[in-house]
C-alpha cells in the first residue's frame, strides 16, 4: 500500500511539473527573425533558442552563427526566479538570471564575473507566436550596445 501511494504521489508531482512548464509561454523553440530585429553589427545570427524542462528547472540552448561566421552553442539551466545560474559556451557571460514580470514578460540580467553587462526584458506576444528580447549594456570592449531581437515560434 505504501509503495503504491509513493508511486502515485511521484507520478502526480511529475504530471504537475509538466503542466507548470506547459503553461509557460517561454517554452519551446524560437528562431531569430533577422528582418524584424535590430541587432548590433557582429552579433550572432541564424539563432535558434530552445527552452525545455530539465527536472524542476528550465534548460535554454542557443545555437547560431557569430559575426565571423563561426558556429556558436550556449547553454543555461536554471529557474525563472531572478537568481543567477551559470552559462556555458559564451565567453562574454558567466551567469544569467530570468524573473517573470507577468505571464508573458520576463526581466533578464546577464553577468560576467558577477558584474551586470546586459539587462532588459523578454516579452512574448499575446498570441504566443513571437517573442522580443530587448537588451542594453556593454560589450566585451566596454562599448554601449542595445539590441532588439525578434524570434518566431517554431
Amino acid at each position: 500500500m505504501k509503495l503504491r501511494t509513493i508511486v502515485v504521489g511521484a507520478a502526480m508531482c511529475l504530471f504537475s511539473l509538466t503542466l507548470c512548464f506547459a503553461d509557460n509561454a517561454m517554452m519551446g523553440t524560437w528562431k531569430l527573425n533577422e528582418a524584424k530585429s535590430k541587432i548590433p553589427v557582429g552579433a550572432a545570427k541564424s539563432v535558434t533558442v530552445t527552452y525545455a524542462a530539465a527536472g524542476d528547472s528550465v534548460k535554454c540552448t542557443i545555437d547560431g552563427v557569430d559575426g565571423k561566421g563561426s558556429p556558436t552553442h550556449t547553454e543555461w539551466t536554471g529557474k525563472f526566479d531572478g537568481k543567477d545560474y551559470p552559462v556555458t559556451g559564451d565567453p562574454n557571460q558567466t551567469t544569467r538570471s530570468v524573473k517573470p514580470i507577468t505571464d508573458h514578460k520576463f526581466a533578464v540580467d546577464i553577468k560576467k564575473d558577477g558584474k551586470v553587462t546586459m539587462s532588459g526584458h523578454i516579452e512574448i506576444a499575446a498570441d504566443g507566436k513571437s517573442r522580443t528580447v530587448a537588451l542594453t549594456g556593454t560589450d566585451a570592449s566596454g562599448k554601449k550596445v542595445t539590441s532588439k531581437a525578434v524570434y518566431d515560434k517554431q
